[in-house]
This record gives structure tokens, sequence and C-alpha cells, in this order.
């Protein structure tokens, strides 16, 4: 009787192994992009902005993000922001959801990239960080990046 319960709960244990391997063979990393950064408040020694993501879901099936870190650098060396957004974000089966981070900054922290911003009238940008969502196979937790050109002035 007991040599049956214990193959009975290997058996189980191996089959929900395999279960677990599926979902994560089945799934796709969402993609996170840089959307836009709109200036929401200038002082004397910096200011704020929200800073615009996408994220799309290749998935066929809805994903429901839980946390999405994130550290946003501008010319790849000036890091304009880092911190963990808790709310919950709903992305739709392939499709894309806007996320708006409000962040706070310095003009000592973001001189270079700003003087290239207003000489260049762009700057190169990369976003990363670690993106938290639940699946009907479980949670996973991957990392994210994304590297571009920002330019406040291209046509939308």
């Amino acid at each position: 009787m007991n040599m049956n319960r214990t193959l009975i709960a290997t058996a189980a244990v191996a089959a929900l192994s395999a279960c677990a391997s599926l979902g994560k063979a089945g799934f796709a990393e969402p993609t996170v992009n840089l959307r836009d950064v709109n200036v929401t408040a200038l002082g004397l020694s910096g200011g704020s902005v929200d800073v615009v993501l996408s994220v799309y879901n290749p998935n066929g099936y809805r994903l429901d993000a839980t946390k999405l870190t994130y550290r946003v650098m501008m010319d790849s060396t000036t890091q304009l922001a880092m911190g963990e957004f808790t709310d919950k974000i709903t992305v739709q089966e392939k499709d894309s959801t806007i996320v708006r981070l409000p962040v706070s900054f310095t003009y000592t922290g973001i001189g270079a990239a700003g003087r290239e911003l207003m000489s260049k009238g762009s700057v190169d940008y990369r976003v990363a960080g670690d993106l938290t969502v639940g699946t009907p196979v479980g949670s996973f937790t991957r990392p994210y990046s994304t590297r571009g050109r920002f330019t406040p002035m291209r046509s939308r």
C-alpha cells in the first residue's frame, strides 16, 4: 500500500513539473519600450517628468503584471531614474498597454544628456529592469532591456 502511494506521489510530482516546464516554454517575453518623456514640472534645481513605457504582450493570453522595476539611462552613462512600479498592469493578448512612471530629476543628474538633447535634438536611451507577470501557467519574472534614440520633437 505504501509503495503504491509513493508511486502515485512521484508520478504526480513528475506531471506537475512537466506542466510547469511546458508553461515556461510556451511563454514569450513581453517587450518594453520607451514611448515618450513628458515634462510635468520644472524648478530651480530640477523637475519631474512622466516616463511613458509601452508594454507589448506577444502571448495568446492576458498578462497581469504585478511589478515592474526600471532604470532609465540617457546617453548610456547618465541614470535619469530608477525605481519600482507596483500597480497592477493588465496587457491583453497580442496587445500593448501604456505605463506612466512619474520621475523626479536634478539638473546636475542629467547634465550631459540634457546638453546633448539641446544641441542635437535627440539623445540615446536605455530602459532596463524586470517585469513580474502572472499567467495561466504561473508567475514569471523576466528581465527586459531596450535601447533607442529619443527625439522629443518627432512627429506623432
